[in-house]
This record gives structure tokens, C-alpha cells and sequence, in this order.
């Protein structure tokens, strides 16, 4: 398939650039992917379309202040950098901005020399692996000279850094929200918990793939980067039985839908207790193996976001949907509203 297919105009105003107060009060456009029926609602009321039995699984990872402005030690140029996943004790994947401006043995210091780092490699992407000196405990240096990796559309100032978190982060490791989970409050978890579904968590830390487009034109050239996950032997368990009774599994973002589909294209349709790196690029006509229903925002034209729900509702009905969205004025994007697919 061409990119071109994957193609929409959306309107500039549509990209919300500032979250709702209440994280409930966001729109849910509910799509039935079987009957092509669009209803229109408000995220609270996805409460509607669960039932006892079904098991809405969502990603725990935590945001990292991944943005650190620095400098080059021994010129003084300003250096940006972004944190992408940790490799090994104090090596991390970042990008760097300027690039050229970093080669290997390059010095960079932040804060006032309170961090330091030296590239020992240039990945192929354009990415660097810098290794990392410090007094201190790395983490808390971080949530002192780092700053929120707000995605490049969004231009406003975020007052209040948590916005940028779910209310269930708590692994530390990503590089970007899985924001499809930014619509739920504690509150509402519990009301869902307590109509007998269960709320099951796995890992995946949002990195590369997140800032990278799809710039090829046929898409199945494409590649994804790997990202970092882990599934417990309890969730495991819980999809495994909710599968055995026939009931939905339904996931909370494209992430957590990489995740799962990632463990059961690797074991012949089940689900283990697994840790690993996934580069999963789901994509029409993808078969999907482990999930009935998904909740997501609304997503970039020509994106593989935009191609992974193609995959899994159909492309024509995603598009259509879209042009509905973006007639009713729908927010787009990290803190827009969202979609329901069942």
C-alpha cells in the first residue's frame, strides 16, 4: 500500500495544544467496526460500552523529563538532547540537536556541570549513545534539569507536568505519553472495576518510533525502532482466561496494543509473562491475534498510527470516521479526544 492512502487534510485548529481541565471531559467517538455505526460521546461514557468480564488492558510507563539543554564542554555551543531509552547502567540512546555538532569523543555538560556526558557512538538513524557522569542519583538530577518531551506540534507551555502522565505511571522509561490513557482519572477506574472488568497493565516504553514519520512510499518499507516491554505472569493469567471465556480484550492505546500483539504473533497466539524489545509495524491487511477492542486518540494523516487502526477497523471506515471527527470540530492528537473501536 502507498502512503498516499493514509492521507487527509486536517485543519491546523484541530491540533489541541493545551489539555481539558477534566481529564473525563474529553469527546469519544465510538466506532463499531463491524456495522461502520459512529456514535458521539463524551470520554465518561465509555463506561456504556464495557461489560463485566471484558478486560481493558493499559500501558504503565512513565514519561521521563527526557529534554535537557546543555552545552558543548569545550566550545560552549548550545546543545539540545532527548533521552530515548536507557542501554545499559549510564548509556542512553538520545537524538541530538544540532547532530553534526556531536561526533564521537564529543563532551556535552548540563546544568552547570551538575551532568556530563560523552558520545561513544553514532547510531545509523542519527541517533547518539552517550554515556553519562554524575554525583548523585541519576533520576533525581534528571527531574531537576530535565524538561517534559511535549511532542514537536505542540506549542504551548505545559503548566503542569503530570498533564503529560497518566494517572497509573509508574515505570520510568519513556520518551512519550501513551496518551489514549491521559482521558482516565482514578475515579473512573474504579467505577469500571467495579462493573466486574478487570484493569490489567503492561510496559512499553514509547521512544523512537514515536518522533520518527513513515517517509517511504510504499509502506511496507517502513521500519519501526524498537521499543522496550514486559508483561507480568498475572496479566498473562487474567488474558489468557478472559480469552478462554469468550469475553473482549480491550486495549488502551496503540502501545498497548503493540505490546500484546507483539507476545501472541511470538507464541502462537497466547499470552506469557514476556520482557523484550518490539518493532511490530501493524499495517493492512495485519491479521490481529490479541485484541477485540481498542481505545485511542486521533492521530497524524500518513502516520503508522493512522495504518495500525486501518488494520484493525478498516481503512476506508477509519477515514470516513475522521472526516466525520474533524467536521464535529474533534481535538486532535497527544491532548485531544479520543476514540472507542469495538
Amino acid at each position: 500500500m502507498r502512503i498516499e492512502e493514509f492521507d487527509f487534510n486536517l485543519p491546523e485548529n484541530l491540533i489541541a495544544q493545551t489539555p481539558l481541565k477534566d481529564r473525563t471531559a474529553s469527546r469519544l467517538l465510538v466506532l463499531d467496526k463491524a456495522t461502520k455505526k459512529i456514535e458521539h460521546k463524551h470520554f465518561k461514557d465509555i463506561k456504556d460500552y464495557l461489560k463485566e468480564g471484558d478486560c481493558l488492558v493499559l500501558n504503565d510507563t512513565r514519561v521521563l523529563p527526557a529534554r535537557l539543554y546543555g552545552a558543548k564542554k569545550d566550545t560552549g555551543a548550545k546543545i539540545e538532547i532527548l533521552l530515548l531509552h536507557q542501554q545499559e547502567d549510564d548509556r542512553w540512546e538520545v537524538l541530538v540537536k544540532p547532530a553534526k555538532k556531536v561526533k564521537i569523543g564529543t563532551k556535552l555538560t548540563f546544568g552547570n556541570g551538575k551532568l556530563e556526558a560523552t558520545c561513544i557512538e553514532i547510531k545509523e538513524h542519527g541517533g547518539r549513545i552517550l554515556e553519562f557522569s554524575y554525583d548523585g542519583i541519576f533520576y533525581e538530577i534528571l527531574e531537576a534539569l530535565g524538561e517534559m518531551p511535549l511532542p514537536p506540534y505542540i506549542k504551548e507551555q505545559l503548566s503542569e507536568q503530570e498533564r503529560y502522565q497518566t494517572v497509573y505511571a509508574k515505570e520510568k522509561g519513556s520518551a512519550a505519553a501513551p496518551t489514549a490513557g491521559l482521558h482516565f482519572t482514578n475515579e473512573l477506574l474504579e467505577e469500571i472495576r467495579a462493573m466486574g472488568v478487570k484493569v490489567e497493565f503492561i510496559t512499553l516504553h514509547v521512544g523512537l518510533g514515536t518522533f520518527r514519520p513513515v517517509n517511504v512510499e510504499e509502506i511496507d518499507k517502513h521500519h519501526m525502532h524498537s521499543e522496550f516491554y514486559h508483561m507480568s505472569q498475572k496479566t498473562a493469567d487474567i488474558l489468557t482466561k478472559t480469552r478462554e471465556n469468550n469475553q473482549r480484550i480491550i486495549t488502551v492505546g496503540t502501545t498497548s496494543t503493540r505490546t500484546l500483539e507483539t507476545i501472541a504473533r511470538d507464541n502462537d497466539g497466547s499470552f506469557v509473562e514476556k520482557s523484550g524489545w518490539t518493532d511490530i509495524f501493524i499495517y493492512p491487511p495485519y491479521q490481529f491475534k490479541a485484541i477485540d477492542g481498542l481505545v485511542t486518540n486521533f492521530h497524524l494523516p500518513k502516520s503508522s498510527l493512522i495504518m495500525m487502526i486501518s488494520a484493525f477497523a478498516g481503512r476506508e471506515t477509519i477515514l470516513s470516521a475522521y472526516e466525520e471527527a474533524i467536521e464535529k470540530q474533534y481535538r486532535f492528537f497527544s491532548f485531544g479526544d479520543a476514540m472507542l473501536i469495538i
